[in-house]
């Protein structure tokens, strides 16, 4: 087995999906998480070297995109701010809770992109069943936990994450009635990774802003999630055992409608959102001109939106798919998503920032690490559901967040945008 190569694979997801997820801090709501979620799973397609899993990639990077991108119904606005309080209380209240978020995050984005490797021609994932679940369990336990027991962690805010808990908890019932561990597996720990990037990504935005580093940290927190939650995802994928699918290749209708859904439904849902005319002149304010520029900007972005889709759907109809197709539709459909952020902060009025320059810098390292890196599978894979050593990572974590929280309420008095949710007016 080849360590450094195994690794480079593994970073390869993590900044792939740390990329989109920072990128996606331009977009919010479920569309960005969605576009961020289908790039972190064509990077794990990419380096698996499973020619199995190339022929459903369009498949396999909709569940993804819809696994994290309905995470993005979860309102946290709130929560950073109980991060960057100056007492113990609040600030571990807030960053613990973000571990809660992100960990949603990843329970349901992993756990889809799991089902999607695990369901073979002789083991079909039941779909209708597990979304029929799904929506139940977030319906129930939204009812209980928030209109019955009261209890609410983003007041007054919307309290989505109930929905999203229920929704993940009746998935993995679900894969455990039908066996399929190594999905779980995924699930748990994109779930450990996203919920300790964001928590701890909380603490690095607290920490440059009383540094006053002149960056946006904010962004700083985004990629952190995405970084560790692609870490997560990518290790519960190569650490797992798999079957292979001796399907030549899925369904045209199932590729094509999946490939719709990546290159139209999401790219249209963000453009409506964001990339508008009226989304221009509310975004860009006072800039010079402003009229014949948020014009510009939106006609450019549509035209070349409609000619990726184009490009993309005449070189993928043909749903028998390489390792070459695979990175193609990577990196054009993370290409995209770059452009479409640097467009929406102002390009065509002259407007860049530093941040965007590290996203074009993570894409060349992005494409010089995979041009010759796939991953060499472990000798030993398992199916084993760890249950008790996953708690104990909990608990880690958890006590970790205790750790920063304490940090960072030595380094700093009252912040702006801090919020107090306890009304504690100690420090520890």
């Amino acid at each position: 087995m080849d360590i450094k190569k195994q690794g480079i694979g593994v970073l390869i997801v993590a900044m792939s999906l740390a990329t989109a997820w920072a990128i996606r801090g331009q977009f919010g709501h479920e569309q960005g998480a969605a576009w961020a979620g289908a790039i972190g799973a064509l990077a794990l397609i990419l380096v698996s070297n499973r020619k199995d899993w190339y022929s459903k990639m369009p498949i396999i990077a909709l569940a993804s995109a819809i696994g994290w991108g309905a995470g993005g119904m979860i309102s946290y606005g709130m929560v950073v701010g109980y991060g960057r309080a100056d007492n113990f209380i609040n600030a571990f209240y807030g960053l613990s809770m973000l571990f809660v978020i992100g960990a949603l995050f990843g329970l349901l984005g992993g756990g889809l992109v799991g089902l999607a490797l695990d369901s073979t021609k002789k083991n079909r994932v039941n779909w209708g069943a597990l979304v029929s679940e799904m929506v139940a369990g977030g319906l129930l336990t939204y009812f209980f936990l928030i209109e019955q027991i009261g209890f609410r962690m983003t007041p007054p805010r919307s309290e989505a994450w109930a929905l999203i808990l229920g929704a993940g908890l009746a998935m993995l019932l679900h894969m455990a009635r039908t066996k399929r561990n190594s999905a779980i597996r995924v699930a748990i720990f994109s779930a450990l990774g996203g919920g300790f990037g964001f928590g701890f990504g909380n603490f690095l935005q607290v920490a440059g802003n009383v540094a006053e580093i002149p960056f946006n940290m904010w962004n700083v927190m985004e990629y952190s999630i995405g970084f560790f939650g692609g870490l997560g995802m990518a290790y519960g994928v190569f650490s797992s055992s798999w079957p292979i699918d001796e399907a030549i290749k899925p369904k045209t209708w199932a590729t094509r409608s999946a490939l719709f859904a990546l290159l139209v439904f999401i790219p249209l849902i963000v453009y409506r959102e964001s990339l508008t005319y009226g989304s221009f002149l509310e975004r860009l304010g006072e800039v010079p001109n402003l009229e014949p520029i948020a014009l510009a900007s939106t006609t450019f972005i549509a035209i070349v939106l409609f000619l990726v889709a184009v490009l993309l759907f005449y070189k993928l109809w043909d749903n028998i798919y390489t390792k070459k197709d695979v990175a193609l539709f990577l990196f054009v459909y993370l290409g995209l998503y770059t452009l479409s952020s640097y467009v929406v902060i102002g390009l065509f009025a002259g407007k860049t920032a530093l941040n965007h320059q590290l996203y074009v810098l993570n894409i060349v390292l992005l494409f010089i690490l995979s041009r010759r890196t796939k991953v060499d599978w472990p000798e030993e894979v398992t199916d084993q559901i760890t249950a008790r050593k996953w708690l104990v990572y909990v608990l880690v974590i958890l006590a970790f967040m205790a750790f920063l929280s304490l940090i960072a309420i030595g380094i700093h008095d009252e912040l702006p945008g801090s919020h107090d949710r306890f009304g504690i007016g100690w420090k520890e």
